[in-house]
């Protein structure tokens, strides 16, 4: 991002209501394209997403949709400004976060992604989805209600697990369907309505690569914006089954040696972490094989 800052330092407000103190205001810049997807933050001519202050606005003449206030940051307070898509200055562009995965540290990605969150939330729920009246904004909570229904609507968060499965010195990747390169990764899946993030663990795995699994490791978890996820991050040891890919989901699947993979994840995402914690393990425990 251009401004040195510590996203250590952030104080994420769950509430809506902002400030009454004046301090100085940091802007992360989001365009809504005209069906409202919210799914670009403005990004410098480097690619570097910017976080702006009151100066970078008055260079931009498009029109502010809406504004979403997110907490303190180094002493600052952060906002989400929304635009529509139009026309900017040469040094700036609009760019998807995906494209920031190289770049940020996990702590930016994860403040990148909060604000596309707020902002997508926020056009979501336009409509009431019970009687399709139209929703107010909460006056304290950060919320959407339909005053009909007396119905809220919160920022929604959908529960994945994601998972490294091991054996020995191998660990199983796959190339998935929906990537758009080449490059190797863990196995994902979302949790369905009653069932347990271990359950999903195990039905997962089976499902996209026919492996059953044993033991499992809970290792962190990650919001992932890509719109509203969180991510669960396991530990899996192969327990039974030859590798048997749904063609649906995955390209191709195989056991790499833990020094010897393909093009993985960029280490701001939780699968990328899941690969370094296993490498750094196994390398303590085998430091012969270090060159």
């Amino acid at each position: 991002m251009s401004f040195r800052f510590d996203p250590a330092s952030f104080e994420f407000h769950a509430s809506a209501v902002a400030p009454v103190v004046s301090r100085n205001r940091r802007f992360l810049m989001v365009a809504a394209s005209a069906t409202y997807r919210c799914d670009q933050l403005l990004c410098d001519r480097h690619g570097h997403v910017v976080l702006a202050n009151e100066s970078h606005l008055q260079n931009i003449d498009i029109t502010v949709a809406s504004e979403h206030y997110l907490g303190v940051l180094n002493g600052e307070d952060l906002w989400v400004m929304v635009y529509g898509i139009g026309p900017l200055p040469d040094e700036y562009q609009w760019l998807g976060l995906r494209s920031q995965l190289e770049i940020l540290s996990t702590n930016e990605f994860q403040l990148a992604g909060r604000a596309l969150q707020i902002a997508q939330w926020f056009y979501d729920h336009r409509y009431c989805g019970r009687c399709g009246q139209e929703t107010l904004q909460d006056h304290i909570d950060r919320a959407k209600v339909c005053s009909p229904c007396d119905l809220r609507f919160y920022p929604r968060i959908s529960p994945c697990m994601i998972v490294l499965v091991t054996r020995g010195e191998e660990v199983l990747l796959a190339h998935h369907q929906r990537s758009s390169r080449v490059m190797y990764s863990t196995l994902a899946g979302f949790v369905e309505a009653g069932e347990s993030v271990e359950e999903c663990v195990r039905r997962e795995v089976m499902e996209e690569v026919g492996v059953r699994v044993g033991k499992l490791d809970y290792f962190r978890s990650q919001p992932w914006p890509f719109p509203g996820q969180l991510m669960l991050g396991f530990f899996a040891e192969y327990e039974a089954g030859d590798i048997r890919i749904d063609p649906t989901e995955i390209v191709d699947a195989k056991w790499f040696r833990y020094d010897q993979l393909p093009q993985t994840p960029a280490p701001a995402s939780v699968a990328g972490q899941l690969l370094a914690h296993h490498i750094e393990r196994l390398r303590q425990i085998n430091p012969i094989h270090q060159e």
